[in-house]
């Protein structure tokens, strides 16, 4: 299985060495609630595109309203891949990404489509046209046994022991980023090695940089945060607080990405009977507010050369871009 994805991402990269076009694919980025997917969109419909997900909490099947990934109406005027296809109980890795995404490219070329990746993960974004580190698979037993130390110590305590033992990745973690602290242990326990260390080898990258027409949505600040507000309404008259229900009732592990979306552990504590739906609703929107602006930040640092488009003008200067 393995091979045949390595054989796949192969001919992917080569098709895009071998393109003559202008551009190869179409990269939509942007903070969340800023109109990401209604431009993917209408650039789909306008160059007969495919839109390809590049979020990394669109991919849960059971996280449809509260992830708000296009809609069924939405789904079926243009293909859109990687939406929903992956089970909750999963961790979704950035490698994995690569892999399904090489999937969609040559989906896309075989149809004489044009890819429109369109998401708020930038490091899927920098997967696709910088690589990736290749880390081999952590064994189910070292995984759970750091997770059981975690439950028990805490996120402190394990940064002290990842200091110990890898100093360099503990350096650029939080104390309180159990995740990440969580990942960084099991894979020097894993492997030996840092993880830093197998940052330096791995997947290349699927698609030339300079020949991808790209876009970084950039919305006023105030606008998006009242955007991001009405949304969260809007879900919640949509029936988030179900889909919320029925995730916190297969009782997985709170690590899980899944599991930690935006909202989600909100709404679990107001059904958990914690605190009160208004708290919830509100406690989720500042969450929610503040990670559109980390995600401001990450891009302006790490994809400084994207241009930066206000969304009311992002469609026209895309096509310009592309030469439509």
């Amino acid at each position: 299985m393995s091979g045949e994805r390595d054989r796949m991402q192969d001919r992917v990269q080569q098709s895009v060495q071998d393109d003559v076009q202008d551009k190869v694919a179409v990269l939509i980025a942007g903070p969340t609630a800023s109109g990401k997917s209604a431009l993917a969109l209408a650039v789909a419909e306008r160059v007969s595109g495919v839109v390809v997900n590049t979020d990394s909490m669109q991919v849960y099947r059971d996280l449809r309203i509260i992830t708000a990934r296009p809609s069924a109406a939405e789904m079926v005027r243009v293909p859109h891949l990687l939406y929903g296809h992956v089970d909750a109980a999963e961790n979704y890795s950035v490698g994995r990404f690569l892999r399904d995404a090489a999937a969609a490219l040559e989906w896309a070329r075989a149809q004489g489509r044009i890819p429109i990746f369109t998401g708020g993960s930038g490091l899927y974004f920098k997967a696709l046209t910088a690589g990736l580190a290749a880390i081999p698979p952590v064994p189910p037993e070292i995984r759970a046994a750091v997770r059981a130390r975690l439950d028990a110590s805490g996120p402190a305590a394990l940064h002290v022991e990842l200091s110990r033992r890898d100093p360099v990745a503990a350096a650029g973690l939080r104390p309180a980023d159990r995740t990440r602290i969580a990942r960084a242990l099991e894979v020097v326990e894993a492997t030996g090695r840092s993880i830093t260390d197998w940052r330096h080898k791995g997947m290349p990258p699927l698609l030339d940089a300079a020949r991808v027409g790209k876009i970084f949505l950039a919305p006023d600040r105030d606008a998006l945060y009242r955007r991001i507000d009405a949304r969260f309404d809007a879900m919640l008259s949509a029936g988030a607080l179900d889909e919320v229900r029925a995730l916190a009732a297969r009782r997985l592990d709170p690590l899980l990405p899944a599991v930690k979306a935006h909202g989600v552990p909100w709404l679990v504590r107001y059904l958990a009977g914690e605190i009160s739906l208004a708290a919830a609703a509100a406690e989720a929107k500042k969450d929610t507010r503040h990670y559109a602006k980390r995600q401001f930040t990450w891009f302006r640092h790490q994809l400084a050369d994207w241009p930066r488009v206000d969304p009311a003008t992002a469609c026209e200067a895309l096509m310009r871009d592309i030469g439509r």
